[in-house]
């Protein structure tokens, strides 16, 4: 089965705080009708900093969409090599071992994708599949370990790449008043991560199924407007109360798949919120350290979007891992209102059956 290793994630070097995005609130949007539940709102979201990849008197200026997606592109080209080198590395592969790069980013557009880019600069096979996805939005981190799951269980000796690339801050617009704009100021940051799906080897979570599910007549609870001046978020008041519907499609696809979502030894969620976390984990009957990894990228990094998952299993690695075939699920949620779920198990690669640790001791002797 393939097996999904060890992410690299990349962060920018530009950091606001939860108080300087309280106090830029009060002076950027004094007289609002609504600023105090919007200063509340944030507050409430755990988010004690994020990183932007411009410093935030530039990130406030808005210089139009055409220059903003010249950074997009700009920032994306120099940020992205290392980040993939380094989950090339953490699976043990080389650029020319990849046969499928799915890239996933929701924060700007270049067409060709930056695939294209990435096979022609950074020396991966002319022959190596794209498959770019830019309308999944938060969910398309878990879509990309599907969709690699998908392909390298039809091509056993395959192996894919995914890299998620997301500069929400290139999004704030500044004309937006509306609460739900207003928190969403204050929620999303800035990153890059990559991991690989290999589909033969490789320590991490062995990927067993998969699944997806849109919640109907959702389209605009989560959408962008795309006006002249970019791409203007739209978030419904409603969004928070989406665990209600699709808690029951994760106990669902695990029960198929024989398993109890409320009895598993890891979770890897995207972390849209603290009311989306609490609420799975009421739904679920699981304790709140449940989601440990999810809550720390949100205190720490604020909501990277499709990378919050990959952010997340990265974090389950600095753990140390888990117990060999510990049972897991990973999903993520984003517009539609869609869904992308995952169920796997932890395994650790060996070598003529026996731990690639051992094995290293006994080459050291």
């Amino acid at each position: 089965m393939p097996t999904l290793c060890r992410p690299a994630v990349d962060v920018p070097e530009h950091v606001i705080t939860l108080q300087q995005t309280l106090d830029l609130a009060r002076s950027v949007h004094a007289g609002h009708p609504q600023l105090p539940l919007a200063l509340r709102l944030i507050e409430n979201t755990g988010v004690r900093k994020r990183h932007l990849v411009q410093p935030i008197d530039e990130t406030l200026r808005h210089r139009g969409f055409e220059a903003r997606n010249r950074r997009y592109e700009a920032e994306a080209k120099a940020r992205v090599p290392p980040v993939v080198h380094r989950a090339l590395a953490n699976a043990g592969l080389t650029v020319r071992d990849i046969d499928l790069i799915v890239y996933v980013s929701c924060t700007g557009f270049m067409m060709p994708s930056l695939t294209a880019w990435m096979i022609n600069s950074m020396g991966f096979r002319s022959d190596t599949r794209q498959m770019p996805i830019a309308q999944l939005g938060c969910a398309a981190g878990g879509a990309a370990i599907n969709r690699a799951h998908d392909f390298c269980t039809a091509y056993p000796e395959a192996n894919a790449l995914i890299v998620a690339c997301e500069f929400c801050s290139l999004c704030y617009q500044p004309t937006d008043l509306s609460v739900g704009t207003l928190l969403s100021n204050g929620l999303f940051g800035d990153a890059v991560a990559a991991t690989v799906v290999r589909g033969q080897g490789g320590t991490g979570i062995r990927l067993e199924r998969n699944g997806s599910h849109l919640v109907p007549d959702t389209e605009d609870w989560i959408a962008y407007s795309v006006r002249s001046t970019g791409f203007h978020f739209l978030l419904d008041r409603r969004v928070p109360g989406t665990m209600e519907p699709l808690a029951p499609v994760l106990t669902e696809l695990a029960g198929r798949h024989g398993w109890d979502a409320s009895a598993l030894d890891f979770y890897i969620v995207h972390a849209g919120g603290p009311r989306i976390l609490d609420d799975l984990c009421n739904y679920l009957g699981v304790p709140p350290e449940a989601f440990r990894f999810s809550r720390a990228t949100l205190t720490e990094y604020g909501n990277i979007a499709s990378a919050v998952v990959l952010d997340a299993l990265g974090r389950l690695f600095d753990e140390g891992g888990t117990a060999e075939r510990a049972k897991g699920l990973i999903a993520g949620f984003g517009p539609g209102i869609t869904a992308e779920i995952a169920l796997g198990r932890w395994a650790t690669q060996r070598v003529r059956d026996r731990p690639v640790a051992a094995a290293a001791l006994d080459l050291a002797r």
